[in-house]
């Protein structure tokens, strides 16, 4: 269950403390219910039917989950479904009191999951001067994700990641990225240390990182989130337009003493939920450095010049819509009141299908349309995105990923567009391999 709980806290689903609240006809649950039936591990009603096509209510689907998760002989990829859904329909199962009893008797205090995985990212650009630059990049990262239950209520979170380049004969970086102490409580969670940094709303086209302070979000189907704290800017300034303007007079040597302090103070809240087959949120971010300042004064050559703007005020919003099982439509778009340049992000992006790493064979694609600038997109999710040379950019991206073996997903993206600085080519193909566990 704490594993479950680690896979919900990730998720953008937000499910519905209402027990007698019908699980939608599309929901994915049913899918999932259906292949744990052909395994015998669910038996519906009963009477080994699901009634036909009733909606069943989230009530009556967390009665299916508990009787599955007191099974223990259950294949590997049964059990990732069981934990999937019981991450989901979480609330019904405490209800039930299945968390406080069956399960903890026969779970570990300390649980954990990961992941090792290869990337590779093959960029092109066209530089200001006519040439073509390339820029190949490889790297293998192995994650770990352990979760600790403190009581009830609370449990202790972390994530620890080690890099290393392929391609380069050196030693392999391990850093311990997360660690937070989280309370769930019914419309209540609270979240406090180094813990997730993620731009809901948008889906990550903003933020995808980690930031150190407090989180509090109140509600279930509609979500009120608000936190504060600090964050690296050293996270960003590799990915965004903030490091090139920042150093375009400067040396690497000399930036960190010429502009000071690279972490700045945060604060943000956001609010998000679903109504049937719509979701969508928005949210409003305020960040403030001496290196935002410092941004300025180098562009201050531009029409529009804020002098002495030491803060970053972001807005945000973005709305999606299922249409059935397999296609899906969203859209975002955010805007940096303080920036000068390269200050507005918008993405709008058509998924189908999509690959679920416990079912071999599953696949999805996507295609979008992005447009990034450095000064508000400031640690976007997209893989298309990181470990590149140029980040400033606009174009179209497509996109598959696949399912070959169980707990083994493969995913390749290409992007195609235009460098907002100078309006020159750039593309980029992208690869992964993940190994999950």
């Amino acid at each position: 269950m704490t594993t479950a709980l680690v896979v919900g806290a990730a998720s953008t689903t937000f499910a519905a403390a209402n027990p007698f609240s019908d699980v939608p006809a599309d929901h994915w649950a049913y899918d999932a219910v259906s292949q744990l039936a052909a395994d015998g591990v669910i038996e519906g009603y009963g009477d080994t039917t699901f009634r036909g096509n009733q909606n069943i209510t989230r009530y009556e689907m967390a009665q299916m989950i508990a009787k599955a998760m007191a099974k223990t002989d259950v294949s590997a990829a049964d059990k990732a479904l069981i934990d999937k859904l019981a991450a989901e329909f979480s609330d019904e199962l405490n209800n039930l009191g299945v968390r406080v009893s069956n399960l903890e008797r026969n779970a570990d205090n300390v649980k954990w999951n990961g992941q090792a995985r290869y990337r590779y990212w093959s960029q092109r650009y066209e530089q200001d001067n006519g040439s073509k630059k390339k820029q190949n990049t490889d790297q293998m990262n192995f994650r770990l994700e352990p979760s600790a239950e403190v009581n009830n209520n609370w449990h202790v979170k972390a994530r620890i990641d080690a890099f290393t380049n392929p391609s380069q004969d050196t030693d392999a970086t391990v850093k311990l990225v997360r660690v937070w102490a989280q309370g769930d409580y019914k419309n209540f969670q609270v979240k406090l240390g180094k813990l997730p940094f993620y731009s809901t709303e948008t889906a990550g086209m903003l933020l995808d990182n980690q930031f150190s302070g407090a989180q509090v979000t109140f509600g279930n189907q509609l979500k009120l989130t608000a936190e504060a704290g600090r964050w690296d800017l050293d996270n960003a300034i590799n990915q965004s337009a903030i490091y090139k303007a920042a150093t375009k007079t400067k040396s690497e040597t000399d930036k960190t003493l010429a502009y000071g302090d690279q972490t700045a103070s945060y604060q943000g809240v956001a609010l998000n939920g679903t109504a049937g087959k719509l979701y969508g949120g928005a949210a409003y971010r305020h960040f403030e450095s001496d290196l935002f300042k410092h941004v300025n004064e180098v562009e201050k050559s531009y029409k529009g010049y804020k002098a002495n703007t030491d803060e970053a005020d972001i807005w945000s919003l973005g709305a999606g819509y299922t249409f059935d099982k397999n296609w899906n439509l969203y859209g975002a778009y955010a805007k940096n009141e303080k920036a000068d340049r390269f200050g507005t992000a918008h993405n709008i992006q058509l998924n189908y299908k999509g690959a679920q790493k416990a079912n071999k064979g599953s696949w999805g694609a996507y295609t979008a349309y992005r447009y990034m600038g450095g000064n508000v997109a400031f640690a976007p999710t997209y893989e298309t995105f990181l470990n590149c040379g140029v980040n400033n950019v606009k174009g179209w991206e497509v996109g598959t990923e696949y399912v070959p073996f169980t707990n083994v997903t493969a995913a390749a993206y290409y992007f195609n567009g235009k460098q907002l600085a100078n309006d020159r080519d750039a593309e980029l193909l992208f690869g992964r391999v993940n190994f999950w566990f």
